[in-house]
């Protein structure tokens, strides 16, 4: 039996749950998710508690088992408190902005580059150097927050680039002088 799986996701007050067969539709104070869970799982609902079972023994049921219940895990925690990412810009010139709905980054290339977020996806800049991402899905969170950052990885020889708040970058010591 998965550790991870067979944990109860319990269910916070404002949030409402509604299953009918492998959808699973989740609804709370910051907005609606939905997911149609892969055949092998099924999700039960005990009074506060939501219970993701496995319907058979089969490997393929127990593969999606820990999967299924972290899905519906995060989609309890996102319409309850959201998710956000941070990304933090290093590098003379580098910052960004918001326009509209829009972030308008310039990277030191010749031309700006302009994320559009998706629907339900928020931006934020604070300081012009950091940004915050936010929205009630986190995979759809955390790729955004991705792309952001391959749009300029952090260089390993000074370090500029965007990267995730907090990450660290393994730094190279560049050519040495001639002798």
């Amino acid at each position: 039996m998965s550790r991870i799986g067979k944990r109860p996701i319990p269910i916070p007050a404002k949030v409402s749950i509604t299953i009918d067969g492998q959808d699973v539709r989740v609804k709370g104070p910051k907005g609606e998710l939905s997911r149609t869970l892969p055949t092998g799982v099924e999700v039960v609902q005990e009074g506060e508690t939501l219970l993701v079972n496995r319907k058979d023994d089969s490997r393929l049921a127990r593969e999606r088992h820990g999967l299924c219940r972290t899905l519906v895990a995060n989609m309890v925690e996102g319409v309850a408190n959201g998710y956000q990412k941070r990304l933090e810009i290093q590098g003379i010139g580098y910052r960004a902005q918001v326009q509209g709905r829009n972030l308008n980054l310039s990277l030191g290339y010749s031309h700006p580059v302009v994320f559009e977020p998706p629907a339900g996806i928020e931006f934020a800049v604070e300081n012009n150097t950091n940004v915050i991402i936010s929205g009630i899905d986190k995979e759809l969170v955390g790729n955004i927050a991705a792309s952001i950052r391959a749009s300029r990885p952090p260089e390993p020889y000074k370090g500029k680039g965007v990267r995730y708040f907090g990450e660290q970058v393994r730094r190279k010591a560049g050519k040495s002088g001639k002798k």
